[in-house]
């Protein structure tokens, strides 16, 4: 598994990647794709199979009441998988690092994204993860 950070988050979730193992993950930045819109996106992300990671989740998954009716990943057969990070619109760097941690620990007990949506959700106190098929079976 590697994964590409968007550019809305730092590069520091990139190099937390990496030092968990996750060699080849890189940033947005880094490949100098910065200032891409994310439908410019899509090819680099699926041609070089990664997992994505970003807080514009709904611009990926659709709605969150009904993921997968919308959003870059709607029309997707196969993905390599999707990780949300949802929380404040200014979500500050110590918050995206705490909320990719809690990602990464998930995936140490099940690192099976395939065609799934792993969301990490900051809400007040509560951290919630949901994990999901899409596209849902159907």
């Amino acid at each position: 598994m590697k994964f590409l950070i968007d550019e809305c988050l730092s590069p520091a979730l990139a190099a937390l990647a990496q030092r968990n193992g996750y060699g080849e993950s890189s940033h947005i930045v880094w490949m100098k794709l910065a200032g891409y819109k994310d439908w410019q996106l899509r090819s680099v992300i699926f041609n070089g199979n990664w997992t994505f990671v970003t807080t514009n989740s709904e611009d990926f998954r659709g709605p969150r009441h009904n993921p997968g009716s919308s959003g870059i990943y709607a029309a997707l057969d196969l993905h390599a998988g999707l990780i949300c990070l949802n929380g404040p619109l200014d979500m500050a760097r110590k918050l995206q690092l705490e909320l990719f941690g809690r990602a990464l620990g998930e995936l140490a007990t099940n690192d099976d994204l395939v065609n799934k949506v792993l969301e990490i959700t900051a809400d007040y106190d509560e951290v919630r993860i949901l994990r999901y098929l899409l596209p849902k079976p159907g």
